[in-house]
């Protein structure tokens, strides 16, 4: 009897112990009330907070905008967060270090909003993150070493921030790293091939230095201040992107020598190593080194006079060769402060003058002009037709500042590559007469503007207005999302969008030269750098990010113009988003926006679609409005343009 009491006793302790183990366990494993108190102090990190849905009150963060988390079939309070996206929604502030208690989170994307301050060193406890995203901000200071602490990390973005330091070499630790995009930042030092970089890591056991990432395919570090020799492993890299550094005859487009300045020694010791460990200074006798600074900064003063003398000479010729009336003396700073990279235009082919004036009959061919510009059509020897801006400035307006931008701005237009977007077929820069012009394949079926609201007679079905609506979503997405950095139209309008024989549209952005030629550190929202480069380079990056909303917002007027008929602005009518809201707000309403001329053609599903995306994109909160790439695959998922199902339909494909 007592041993049965006594082993019952013990196995009533036996299971308490092991239920006091699991409600220790149970209490001391993360849990989605930990996650809240992470996203809470993220939220309290914000300046002019917008994130209104973040409630402390509510039970569950996982309906709060930007947060998806992962739910048990069986238990919700099993929930975690596994992702925060919160690209492009203006948020401003700093990184809180209470970010490193989402254990869970596989994603972090915050590209594209303005946070200041640095990376915090606790992101390295996010263990179980695949993509981290913190592109297009404003951060600074150093990548910290503990992000080599993410084992199932595959994409690291930090492009264009204001980074400095040198690349942590603890990021060779990342196995399963497929991309990595540092550019347009400011880091310096040498790229930490392997173990046998002047960085090397903490931990000498672990394998560090980028050659250790066999997973590794796109690497992006161009536009740095990085020195020395790019590893030969990176030269295997399928997509690789160096140029813009300071490197040492690697084969690479560098910056100008004048940007590097000292960093070409950035990576050098002044101090050199003896055979017993020791360091030995490199000195020299105190008059030998005040010698050599007087001299230099006597041949620097006599070669500075001589080049602003050449070139005052050389401007006041051109000046009374071309006619133009000298208004004013060019400054030292304006002359002498950028030195231009002729290098830059050198992959944008170049048309001469004479080539341009012949296919444009003399330039006497306009389509378009304003006050900044005026705009000629024409057609090259080999059929193509070209429309051909040039920029309405004198010679004296063009200083080195507007030379710079103008080349950029070439070089911005070269690189779009999508099929509705207009090719850019080359440049002019001429200095006698003085002219500077861009060319672009012209499409030879007018506007959208005038398609949808000029043209008397034929109009475009509702299955075209579709199919025009989608390319012109898919351009968009292309130029917001995938082009790095991102690429912003400026003045997004139906007059902007051009039409081929096919009705296929094409956008051309006439409006950005127009801005150029007024005033082209301004009305671009241009900021000259004050601080930390002495060069004055103008960096725009971040005001076209944010001009990245005011497109979508335009694409939202587009879409009510190719389903209404009405312009966007117009003395008879009301302005057409103030219209269209007022029924947008009455489901039963939708009707009464389609253009009459489309009566019993429009197929209604895909109109309550194309007026959800309208709401969108009008949204009066620019951080409210979602990305082209969610507007895009909501258009391609829902929106039909295969059924030609109207008599106006077939007339039309007849009829073309």
């Amino acid at each position: 009897m007592m041993a049965r009491l006594l082993l019952g006793v013990s196995l009533l302790l036996l299971v308490g112990l092991r239920l006091g183990r699991a409600a220790t366990a149970v209490a001391s494993e993360p849990s989605v009330s930990d996650d809240m108190r992470a996203l809470l102090a993220f939220k309290r990190a914000i300046s002019d907070d917008p994130l209104s849905d973040w409630n402390s009150s509510d039970a569950d963060p996982c309906w709060w905008s930007g947060v998806w988390c992962s739910f048990s079939s069986w238990n919700s309070s099993d929930s975690r967060v596994v992702a925060l996206d919160l690209s492009n929604s203006s948020l401003s502030g700093f990184l809180a270090p209470e970010i490193g208690s989402l254990t869970s989170l596989q994603k972090l994307i915050l590209d594209h909003n303005a946070f200041t301050g640095s990376i915090p060193r606790e992101i390295g406890k996010l263990k179980n993150l695949t993509v981290l995203n913190l592109g297009a901000n404003q951060l600074v200071g150093p990548i910290p070493s503990e992000t080599g602490d993410m084992k199932n990390i595959s994409t690291i973005d930090l492009h264009a921030n204001r980074l400095s330091g040198a690349i942590p070499p603890e990021l060779g630790k990342l196995a399963n790293l497929k991309e990595l995009r540092l550019s347009n930042n400011n880091l310096t030092g040498t790229i930490p091939g392997s173990n046998d970089s002047i960085m090397v890591s903490t931990n000498n056991e672990d394998g560090v230095g980028l050659c250790q990432l066999a997973q590794l395919t796109d690497i992006d570090l161009s536009d740095n201040l990085l020195t020395g020799s790019i590893p030969a492993c990176l030269g295997h890299i399928q997509r690789s992107r160096m140029a813009g550094n300071c490197f040492e005859n690697n084969g690479t487009m560098n910056r100008p020598d004048w940007q590097c300045g000292n960093s070409t020694d950035a990576g050098k010791d002044n101090n050199s190593i003896g055979k017993d460990g020791q360091q030995k200074s490199k000195l020299q006798p105190l008059w030998l080194l005040i010698v050599e600074v007087v001299t230099g900064v006597s041949v620097l003063t006599v070669l500075t006079l001589c080049v602003i003398a050449g070139i005052r000479r050389r401007k006041d010729r051109s000046s009374r060769r071309n006619g133009v009336p000298w208004t004013r003396a060019l400054s030292w700073k304006e002359n002498n402060v950028i030195s231009i990279d002729d290098d830059l235009l050198a992959n944008v082919p170049k048309i001469t003058r004479q080539e341009l004036a012949e296919a444009c009959e003399d330039f006497s061919n306009i389509i378009g002009s304003s006050h900044e510009t005026v705009v000629y059509k024409g057609t090259m020897k080999d059929g193509r037709e070209i429309a051909v801006v040039s920029m309405s400035a004198p010679a004296h307006y063009w200083t080195n500042y507007v030379e710079l931008y103008f080349q950029k701005e070439v070089v911005e237009m070269a690189r779009l590559g999508h099929e509705n977007a207009a090719k850019m077929v080359g440049y002019c820069k001429s200095s006698d007469p003085f002219s500077r012009m861009v060319v672009f394949e012209y499409p030879p079926n007018g506007t959208l503007y005038e398609h949808l609201h000029e043209v008397e007679g034929y109009q475009l079905s509702w299955p075209r207005r579709m199919k025009i609506a989608l390319s012109i979503a898919r351009v968009l997405r292309y130029l917001h999302t995938e082009l790095q950095p991102p690429f912003a139209v400026a003045a997004l309008a139906s007059s902007s969008i051009y039409l081929t024989e096919d009705f296929s549209p094409k956008i051309i952005d006439f409006e950005r030269w127009r801005g150029l030629v007024g005033k082209p550190l301004l009305s671009s929202g241009c900021v000259v750098n004050g601080g930390g480069h002495s060069n004055g380079v103008v960096d725009s990056r971040h005001v076209r990010f944010m001009d990245v909303q005011a497109n979508t917002f335009a694409f939202g007027v587009i879409l009510l113009e190719l389903i209404s008929g009405r312009a966007s602005l117009s003395k008879d009518t009301d302005d057409l988003v103030d219209w269209a809201r007022k029924h947008l707000e009455q489901p039963g309403e939708l009707g009464k926006l389609v253009d009459p001329k489309l009566a019993g053609s429009v197929n209604q599903e895909s109109l309550g679609i194309i007026c959800n995306v309208v709401n969108l994109c009008i949204d009066a909160e620019p951080s409210r409005r979602p990305s082209m790439n969610m507007i895009a695959a909501i258009l391609e998922d829902g929106v039909d343009t295969s059924v030609r199902d109207s008599s106006l339909a077939w007339a039309e494909a007849a009829i073309s």
